[in-house]
């Protein structure tokens, strides 16, 4: 079964533990749609699909002729994020109350593993830094997944969106991933075609807005200076499908962990420690498509 992780805090009765995913989830606009599925080892080893078999027409007494599906072996490791979060024995024992400190402390960490985890999601590169997962950057390379605006870059366009969109299939997208610049320049657009972004509100209470029907999400992992030939100011931008076999899904082994370490022998402080064996695999190549060389 496939939770995304604000489902899955739902279901721990460890109060620390779901503050800790709950704080992830916000700091991580992907996490809000991104489903996991639990993996035994430290990876997955799938099948990508490739092209889907040919279908015929046949009169009768024809001669019928085989056709099977053609798969790309791919491999997905786990990946460990993590962190420690120190909280000094002194102000733990002065202060008016321990567990809005320990709450506190903890939350930072917590806020640290999902920008590690955003920017890995993304720009993740494990030939370039092994010690990361490869992100959509990296995932998505087939040249019909990919909107090019130009050589140079190339301004954003409604009818550019249209078609960076269709990459995308069966079916929408259920995600829009981009930068402000990004969503600021598709407002303006839609402005200047006479609509606008439609908005509405999510479950964690924020409105969120909408190309089509599609929600717009803004992460500041996804960058500006991006170079594309002679630009250095381009941006990239995501859409993707979920789904286990058909889709973007994430993979981990024990789910996010938080550890009690102790008291340090070196130190005065109790140590916690924020754990996470997490990767990505992309299932389908054409679930993902990115829009490559958006200027300003």
């Amino acid at each position: 079964m496939a939770l995304t992780k604000t489902e899955a805090a739902k279901l721990t009765n460890d109060m620390l533990l779901a503050g800790v995913v709950e704080t992830i989830v916000q700091e991580s606009p992907v996490l809000r749609y991104l489903p996991f599925m639990e993996v035994q080892g430290n990876e997955l080893r799938y099948n990508q699909e490739a092209t889907n078999p040919a279908a015929s027409f046949y009169d009768v007494g024809d001669t019928w002729t085989e056709a099977t599906p053609t798969f790309n072996s791919r491999t997905a490791a786990l990946r460990i994020i993590g962190g420690d979060a120190d909280i000094d024995a002194f102000l733990q024992q002065t202060y008016s109350s321990v567990q809005d400190l320990e709450a506190a402390i903890i939350a930072e960490r917590a806020k640290a593993v999902a920008y590690a985890f955003s920017d890995s999601f993304y720009n993740g590169d494990s030939s370039a830094n092994p010690k990361q997962f490869d992100g959509l950057k990296k995932l998505i390379t087939s040249p019909s997944q990919i909107e090019d605006l130009g050589a140079n870059g190339g301004n954003l366009t409604l009818d550019a969106m249209d078609s960076f969109l269709d990459r995308v299939k069966p079916g929408r997208p259920d995600v829009i991933l981009c930068s402000k610049r990004t969503r600021r320049k598709l407002n303006s657009l839609r402005r200047a075609s006479g609509s606008v972004l439609e908005t509405d509100v999510d479950q964690f209470g924020r409105h969120v807005l909408y190309y089509d029907g599609i929600p717009v999400e803004v992460d500041d992992s996804i960058s500006d200076s991006e170079t594309k030939g002679t630009a250095n100011n381009c941006s990239t931008m995501y859409a993707v499908k979920f789904g286990f076999q058909t889709g973007l899904m994430g993979i981990e082994n024990g789910g996010i962990q938080v550890e009690d370490v102790g008291m340090l022998e070196t130190k005065n402080a109790r140590r916690w420690r924020i754990k996470w064996y997490v990767g990505l695999v992309l299932f389908r190549e054409i679930a993902a498509a990115k829009m490559v060389g958006i200027l300003p």
